[in-house]
């Protein structure tokens, strides 16, 4: 590491490193760094202090301090402490304690977004004896740096039927839908065509699965008639979330799919069907559903709740 000038170990020895002070002292001794050093000096100092100082809550200090700036030159630290090559002998610390650090390592790589740490992220996320908060972090920052050469390791991994982790094949669809490649449609309308059973336990997994395909491509056939299909799903939410994505569709036919859904068991499910058609189609749906008794009295006080809101306040401007 280049070194500008700057005593690092005088730093160290001032802020009371390696000494018994007090963490929280400690801390306030390195966010005050800051009243004497340039931006440039800081980056320095952190870089090195993060490949020096073992004490979790120092680290977690110090990866915020960094992340400030998100400069590439902090990459080689973070994915070091991220893959843990760091020597923990004789400090009262091990991989247990890291972990958060570590999860934080992974949200400050994803901000400098460089795709030279890929490999680095995919090597954790890949590790089913790594700790799953850690693989959680991966999956999420691969979306965020946003490198397609992460597409395929993503795939495997929510198709990976050996997997037991809900939480992390949720990230992974979620960093699918951020990067946008159209090679994993198939993997995804996939999860909404699964039998119903044991995913009707985890909802929310296919709510993340919608939204990726809406960010992937509304045009494709297959999804919309995965979007169509979840309309019939058990869960509320999922039904919500597929009328929101047929709205925001290329779909021609799109008021007609969610009309049906104004009958729906759940009172929200129809209320957000009555919003998308009224988005779609405008005022004469909320004028027909307050004239047609069928429609019960809550989703006609809702038609007029949007009228009040949206048609009277537009008369007044």
């Amino acid at each position: 590491m280049e070194n500008n000038g700057l005593d690092l170990e005088f730093i160290l020895q001032s802020c009371g490193i390696g000494t018994d002070i007090d963490d929280e002292i400690l801390i306030e001794n390195l966010i005050n760094l800051s009243d004497n050093y340039t931006d440039e000096e800081l980056i320095e100092i952190y870089n090195h202090l993060m490949g020096t100082v073992y004490n979790p809550k120092v680290l977690m200090q110090l990866i915020r301090l960094s992340d400030k700036y998100r400069d590439p030159s902090s990459l080689e630290v973070l994915v070091n402490l991220l893959l843990m090559r760091i020597n923990l002998e004789n400090t009262p610390y091990d991989f247990d304690d890291l972990v958060n650090v570590r999860v934080m390592c992974a949200k400050a790589i994803a901000n400098i977004k460089d795709t030279s740490v890929v490999g680095s992220l995919l090597y954790c996320l890949n590790n089913k004896n790594e700790n799953y908060k850690v693989r959680l972090a991966c999956a999420d920052a691969l979306g965020k740096i946003g490198d397609k050469y992460a597409t395929a390791p993503l795939i495997d991994l929510i198709q990976d039927e050996d997997e037991k982790s809900v939480y992390l094949k949720e990230s992974a669809v979620s960093a699918l839908g951020v990067l946008g490649d159209e090679m994993a449609i198939d993997p995804l309308v996939s999860i909404l065509d699964a039998k119903q059973g044991f995913l009707d336990k985890f909802s929310f997994l296919k709510e993340r699965v919608i939204e990726a395909l809406g960010k992937l491509n509304t045009n494709n056939s297959k999804v919309i008639k995965a979007f169509k299909k979840s309309l019939m799903d058990v869960s509320p939410m999922v039904r919500i979330n597929a009328i929101e994505a047929i709205m925001n569709s290329e779909e021609e036919d799109a008021a007609e799919i969610i009309r049906p859904c104004l009958n729906d068991d759940d009172d929200e499910v129809k209320k957000n069907a009555l919003i998308a058609l009224y988005n779609l189609t405008g005022r004469d749906i909320l004028d027909e559903v307050i004239a047609m008794p069928s429609y019960g009295e809550f989703l006609k006080n809702t038609a007029k709740e949007l009228i009040e809101e949206y048609e009277e306040g537009a008369d007044d401007e």
